[in-house]
């Protein structure tokens, strides 16, 4: 890789991805429409501390309607992260989801076919394809999204791997609950942190017993930089945590790291959430050569830290 394309290099795993990749000396060409999905202001932030890096350059544009050609210009490598995430506003939102999820790649990979030259493409696709299947995840089992946000993630990424030829190279990385410093704001292990340093009520949909196999955005970015180098091509693998935690049991780890009581409220369960997740990782080591590193109990950690760091400025700036 020389120079490459980060889509959706302002989101989370997106901003960890470019970083990395600039400090390994390549040259990236980020772009992001800044969608409505959460709170813009912070993905202005990361785009700022991205844009002092040297080798990083960035475009303002939605990929449905930006000229692709000149974004493509002089890349041998595609990360395609952009996109909107969240299963519970799926529903309601399905339109946006369609246009971010699918058009957008189609529209992206039709570009890149039209280069008539070699170019690998990395998709981030998601675990939520998988449904309520039974756990470990394999990459063999037939789809069962239950959500209009799994339907999408599935329709793009059949339209990456169908795409693949001897000039187009693709790779899909099925992403499992993925968490760190900088993880948006609307997903759950942030959300929890948040109503502790509030002191308010952590809201549990469901009993609890739900699990998750919950990676870690380095150990993500990671895998997703090996994809990019990987002689691989035309195949979906799962990027996990090696490891589940249920619900309770980040509450329990939690209160440890808070060192006060916490109050919890249990609701129904939510339209879409799935009960369990976990990968088979079986591909991704044998693909990729890739294993997580940061196990859940430093990674919640090291979220905690930063969010804790994070709500301290803002009570600063608030007194001032």
């Amino acid at each position: 890789m020389h120079r490459v394309l980060v889509t959706g290099a302002a989101g989370f795993i997106g901003s960890h991805l470019s970083a990395m990749l600039v400090r390994d000396g390549i040259e990236v060409v980020g772009v992001d429409c800044f969608s409505d999905s959460y709170d813009s202001g912070e993905k202005y932030e990361r785009m700022l501390t991205l844009s002092e890096l040297e080798g990083f350059e960035f475009q303002k544009a939605d990929l449905v309607d930006a000229d692709l050609d000149v974004l493509l210009d002089g890349v041998d490598t595609v990360f395609h992260l952009a996109g909107r995430a969240g299963v519970r506003s799926s529903f309601e939102q399905y339109p946006s989801y369609v246009h971010d999820n699918i058009l957008a790649t189609t529209k992206l990979v039709g570009a890149i076919a039209d280069q008539n030259r070699k170019i690998r493409l990395v998709y981030a696709s998601s675990s939520s394809i998988y449904g309520n299947s039974p756990t470990p995840f394999l990459e063999s089992y037939e789809p069962s999204p239950i959500s209009p946000y799994g339907k999408t993630k599935l329709a793009a990424e059949r339209v990456v791997l169908e795409a693949t030829s001897p000039l187009v190279e693709t790779v899909a990385l099925r992403y499992f609950t993925v968490y760190g410093p900088s993880q948006r704001p609307d997903m759950g292990l942030r959300k929890f942190i948040s109503s502790a340093l509030s002191d308010r009520e952590i809201a549990i949909f469901g009993d609890g017993s739900q699990s998750r196999d919950f990676t870690y955005v380095s150990d993500i970015a990671n895998a997703t930089m090996s994809a990019g180098k990987a002689e691989v091509s035309g195949l979906a693998i799962n990027i996990g945590g090696g490891s589940t935690v249920t619900l309770l049991e980040v509450v329990e780890m939690l209160r440890g790291f808070h060192g006060t009581d916490l109050r919890v409220s249990f609701g129904d369960f939510a339209r879409g959430d799935v009960l369990h997740t976990g990968a088979d990782l079986d591909r991704a080591k044998n693909y990729l050569g890739f294993s997580s590193k940061v196990s859940f109990a430093n990674g919640f950690r090291n979220e905690y830290e930063w969010l804790k760091d994070l709500h301290t400025f803002q009570a600063a700036g608030v007194a001032q």
